[in-house]
């Protein structure tokens, strides 16, 4: 057995990107001086997130081999099963790398305590090593998240952590067949559907039903059940709006069948790696069998 590989992910920081785009600090320093901005909040979140990869790094045990890869190459990047996953950033980063796991513990470290939220990376960069260690040895506490999935008829799937967005590609008005269990069918004209599972209750799906006073009825986090919402549904002739909202129990699939020339299906924001949905294609949405191995102690 190959010994374990922890694999740090990260994404470019905006200093980094500042720099890719205006080549030296000072270009880049004027450019948001220009723009009422301050460079040195910047550099501070930059270094913070430098830090936090630096600590946890150097404080591992020297036997543990190490990777590093930046979000944007997660789509061809290759997990081996004895990794564990270390992803330092936002909360959204755990979100981003699930998709592409098959079982691999995930420990989210939190560079920024006073920024980020911290509902997926909930340990310190001081504690990082000593969470890989519980790992290793099976003594960490891990959570079961469940995912959603798409699947098209045509047997291409997409999974997300979070949440799935189904219409548009522009978000505009997305026109289908929408079949709920047990409520029937409706014709359906709308800017898109939402999908989204207990982790995302805290993501895009609480603020469509913060605004809709549904928040209580959102899956708790652990939960495999699924949310979804149906946005600003336009009642016509030919369409309806009476199937706006719901629950999935993990047995059950909501089923859209396109009637426009093209839809799309993306995953937790990431809009470039997509299911493409023609038109009279069905779609089936529901829990999928794959699921986020969240380290929370």
């Amino acid at each position: 057995m190959l010994p374990v590989r922890v694999v740090f992910v990260h994404r470019r920081s905006e200093y980094d990107e500042l720099l890719d785009r205006h080549a030296t600090f000072g270009q880049a320093e004027f450019f948001l001086r220009s723009r009422g901005r301050s460079i040195e909040d910047v550099v501070a979140r930059h270094e913070a997130i430098e830090a936090a990869l630096h600590l946890v790094s150097t404080s591992l045990p020297a036997d543990v081999r190490q990777a590093r890869v930046e979000r944007t190459d997660l789509d061809r990047y290759l997990f081996a099963p004895e990794d564990i996953v270390v992803a330092v950033g936002q909360d959204g980063l755990v979100a981003n790398v699930a998709k592409y796991l098959s079982g691999q513990p995930v420990i989210g470290v939190n560079p920024e305590p006073g920024r980020n939220a911290g509902v997926l990376v909930r340990h310190d960069p001081a504690a990082g090593a000593t969470i890989v260690d519980r790992v290793r040895h099976g003594h960490a506490t891990i959570e079961q998240r469940a995912m959603v999935q798409a699947t098209l008829d045509d047997g291409q799937t997409l999974t997300a952590l979070n949440d799935l967005y189904l219409g548009d590609p522009g978000h505009q008005s997305s026109r289908y067949t929408l079949t709920v269990p047990e409520r029937g069918t409706e014709r359906q004209s709308s800017s898109g559907i939402i999908v989204g599972t207990g982790t995302g209750s805290t993501g895009w799906s609480s603020s469509i039903a913060n605004d809709r006073e549904l928040l209580d009825w959102l899956p708790a986090p652990a939960s495999d059940d699924l949310a979804w919402f149906v946005r600003e549904a336009w009642p016509s002739p030919a369409t309806g709006r009476v199937l706006e909202f719901g629950a999935l129990q993990a047995s059950q699939r909501l089923e859209l069948v396109a009637e426009s020339e093209l839809l799309v299906a993306f995953g937790d924001g990431i809009e470039h790696d997509r299911l493409s949905i023609a038109w009279g294609q069905h779609l089936a949405v529901g829990t999928s069998t794959h699921r986020l191995a969240l380290v929370t102690a």
